[in-house]
């Protein structure tokens, strides 16, 4: 009887930390700010503000199966056709084939519900990032996707494609797949650059974005993130969407959604 009893408690214990190291999965989720599972927690000390990322779960230091694999399985499904796909598609079973050809000029136009802003995407510096985005794109991934978080004087983020209209339970979505980073090769981030968000882990770039509406001396402190693109018009619109009023457990939730209707891809 009390072999049994010890086993009992061990079994016990054992679910009890199980149902630990989920809620604080949850929690980390939650609280995810750049990435598509990352977070960015923020430290005010006489008005200068301090970044650390962080990924999805801290409790272990090993890629994900997920992210080990992200540069190897290759999707075979069609490229989609230059003026977007019929239906919406939002799961994909692998990374996308390459579809753009990098030698020509790729920019993306970002309809939102606060109006329009122009990306020139750097396919020659980032080619496997901006042949991601494209596909998504004229897939129609990104529409009616919201930015679910927005740091003043730092980013806007968008592109989990979750559906919900609680945003603060956004953050950890994404395509079904991961991609190797392509960070920039000076590790040095502008104003109105646009970048994917990532986990601290290798290999997890996925649908997520973000684009740089201030200091970016956070970034530049970790230079890991893919930058494929610039505002090049509409940079008011941007900052019109980094001015919404926030809210929420972490400061960084709008209190109005502002979604992307479309994004649509030239190439010339």
């Amino acid at each position: 009887m009390g072999t049994e009893r010890r086993e009992r408690q061990k079994e016990q214990h054992r679910q009890h930390q199980e149902s630990v190291r989920t809620a604080l999965k949850r929690e980390q989720r939650r609280r995810n700010l750049i990435g598509g599972v990352a977070a960015l927690a923020v430290l005010a000390v006489i008005g200068v503000a301090t970044w650390a990322l962080f990924g999805d779960d801290n409790t272990s230091s090993s890629p994900s199966p997920e992210s080990e694999t992200a540069a190897e399985a290759v999707s075979e499904l069609p490229c989609p056709p230059k003026d977007g796909t019929p239906k919406r598609i939002t799961t994909f079973d692998a990374p996308p084939k390459m579809c753009i050809d990098p030698t020509q000029t790729y920019t993306a136009k970002v309809a939102t519900s606060e109006g329009d802003f122009t990306v020139a995407l750097d396919a020659k510096a980032a080619p496997n990032t901006v042949n991601n985005f494209v596909v998504l794109a004229r897939s129609h991934f990104y529409d009616g996707i919201p930015f679910h978080r927005i740091v003043p004087d730092f980013v806007i983020q968008g592109g989990d494609p979750t559906d919900t209209a609680d945003l603060t339970q956004l953050g950890g979505g994404g395509p079904g797949y991961t991609i190797a980073e392509e960070p920039p090769a000076d590790g040095l981030y502008a104003p109105y650059d646009l970048a994917m968000a990532k986990t601290q882990e290798p290999n997890s770039t996925g649908s997520q974005f973000f684009v740089v509406t201030g200091d970016p001396a956070p970034l530049n402190s970790s230079p890991t993130y893919s930058l494929f693109g610039k505002v090049t018009d509409g940079k008011d619109v941007v900052d019109k969407i980094g001015n919404q009023k926030v809210s929420g457990p972490n400061g960084d939730t709008p209190e109005q959604a502002v979604k992307i209707e479309s994004i649509t891809i030239s190439e010339k």
